[in-house]
Formats: C-alpha cells, sequence, structure tokens
C-alpha cells in the first residue's frame, strides 16, 4: 500500500458527532451527508461554499436522490420520501419499526436503482442487525446477524456487492443480479483486518469507475483504496481518526468527501483528536462515479 500526499480541504460545516452516509448531487454540485446522533441532514453546496443544517424529527443515516425534487431517506425507523423544498417527510416503508433497540446505518443504491440498507443496535449489540434490499415497495431481508452493517456499495456493472461488519473487522463481496441487485451466490470474504495498512475497522466505502474500492477505515484516521481482485492500492491520510464513510464530489467526480466523528470521545479525547467530527475533500485525482438515483416502484409513484 502506497501512502499518498494529497490537499485535503476541511468544508465550512459544523462538527458532527456522527458524520455518516456521505452524497454527492451532480445536477446540483451538492453534498449531502448526516450527523446521524444529531438529528441533522447536512447540505452542501459547492459553487457557494454555503452549508445549511436540515433537522430532522429522527436519526437518519442514507440519502439519495429520487428526481429533482424528491430523495429517499432512510432513517432509524423507515424509508421515507423527502420534498426538497419544504423538507416534508412521507413514509413509504417501515424498516424494523417495531424494534426500538435497532436504527437504520450503512446504504447505498444498486445501479438497478434499488437499495441496500443495513440496520444496527442502538448500543452495537452484537448482531442485532441486519441488511436488507427496498425496491419502493418491500423491504426484503439479505443478510441476518450483522452487528455494525457497513461498506454497502457495488461493482460498476452491477454485477458485485460488497458489504463489511465493522464488529468483525470484514469485508465481503458477493454476486448480485444485475436488475434487482439481490444476491444470486453466497458472500465470500474481501477484505479482512490484515488488509488495514494503519489499523483501525472497516466503516464506509464507495467503488470507483475502474471497480476500485475506497474504504474509510475507522479509528486509524485513512481512506485506503483496493483493487476489485483486492490488491492495495493507495492511502490518505485524513486529519481526524474516525474517518467513516466517502462519497466522489466534484464536476468530473475527481474529489473524495470523507465525513468523521467524535463519537466515544471524552473532553481529553477530543483535544487530542481536534479535526474529529468535521468533514474533509481530498484531491487526489480519483476516478469516481456518481451515485445512482433510486428508483420508486410504478405502484408508488402513482400514489406520491
Amino acid at each position: 500500500m502506497t501512502m499518498t500526499r494529497a490537499t485535503t480541504q476541511k468544508l465550512p460545516a459544523g462538527c458532527c458527532e456522527l458524520g455518516e452516509g456521505p452524497h454527492y448531487d451532480a445536477g446540483t454540485d451538492t453534498a449531502w451527508w448526516f450527523d446521524i446522533v444529531g438529528g441533522t441532514l447536512l447540505e452542501h453546496r459547492f459553487g457557494s461554499a454555503e452549508t445549511i443544517e436540515h433537522r430532522l424529527p429522527r436519526m437518519a443515516s442514507v440519502v439519495a436522490r429520487i428526481d429533482d425534487e424528491r430523495q429517499l431517506l432512510a432513517m432509524e425507523d423507515g424509508l421515507y420520501l423527502r420534498t426538497r423544498s419544504n423538507g416534508g417527510l412521507a413514509l413509504l416503508s417501515p424498516l424494523e419499526a417495531d424494534n426500538p433497540a435497532t436504527r437504520s446505518n450503512d446504504g447505498r443504491v444498486h445501479p438497478s436503482g434499488n437499495l441496500w440498507i443495513g440496520t444496527m443496535g442502538r448500543n452495537a449489540e452484537w448482531q442485532a442487525g441486519a441488511i436488507y434490499l427496498f425496491d419502493g415497495t418491500t423491504v426484503t431481508p439479505l443478510f441476518r446477524k450483522v452487528t455494525i452493517p457497513n461498506s454497502i456499495c457495488f461493482s460498476p456493472d452491477g454485477r458485485t456487492a460488497y458489504f463489511a461488519d465493522t464488529a468483525v473487522n470484514t469485508v465481503w463481496r458477493v454476486g448480485v443480479d444485475v436488475e434487482t441487485g439481490r444476491p444470486v451466490g453466497e458472500p465470500e470474504v474481501f477484505l479482512t483486518e490484515k488488509d488495514l495498512p494503519l489499523g483501525g475497522h472497516f466503516d464506509g466505502s464507495v467503488t470507483d469507475a475502474d471497480g476500485n474500492l475506497w474504504n474509510a477505515a475507522w479509528g486509524s484516521g485513512t481512506v485506503s483504496g483496493y483493487a476489485p481482485d483486492g490488491r492495495p492500492i493507495r492511502t490518505f491520510e485524513i486529519h481526524a481518526a474516525q474517518t467513516s464513510c466517502p462519497a466522489f464530489v466534484g464536476p468530473r467526480l475527481d474529489r473524495l468527501l470523507v465525513t468523521t466523528a467524535w463519537q466515544g470521545y471524552d473532553d481529553a479525547a477530543r483535544a487530542c483528536d481536534p479535526g474529529a467530527g468535521f468533514t474533509y475533500v481530498i484531491d487526489g485525482d480519483f476516478k469516481g462515479r456518481a451515485d445512482p438515483d433510486f428508483r420508486l416502484s410504478p405502484e408508488t409513484a402513482q400514489t406520491t
């Protein structure tokens, strides 16, 4: 693994206790992400260097574009349609709403337009979570007994899915159906803790146009790239130890936004890690690709 020097910019945005779930809307040159614990959706407009904070009625962890007017939000009790103009929320489907001990966590839209979404215990209880597929109408369980689901992302051709359980520090890959994003085989180990150049734990990931996986390692303050065969490529260091999730940004998708967190820190730990909780952009000449839009099912589209 090659350690790479690059210009890293701290965005003019608030400090998040648990920064997570970044998403980039290329049409408006806008990045979105969450402070999960703080119940806030952040919107950064690169053109004006302005950041807007949208307060939410409950915790949320994933945002995806539907169209120019609407977004999908994964929240602690369900999947919601959000209207951009006024922030209005409409429930599309419950998500473990009958289990107050869990909340949503990492997720991403497959090239088919369907969503993979993970849940976890609010206190990271052992194997309390799961990973589901949401097609706009139905939430279907894919994998049970997951403790901290992360690294959900897909190869550019939509034939491979990746996911991690941060608690056991392993990333798996599995073949999936191109049209639906549903698994068509059994998961196999892709990366283990020995593949982390500076230690830490696998957190959020994203894949680039060449199919390389870029992972933010919680606890090591790094983002590392891995080729489709698992070969290490490059590592970038961030000025915050608890790096949580990356997303490609910019008109050419050649920059990488990285969220971080100060969750679990006492005053002394925060003093030792003053960059924790802020959001950064790496100028690393990446070959990124845009996030797919979430596709509403025809039945749902007619009623929303």
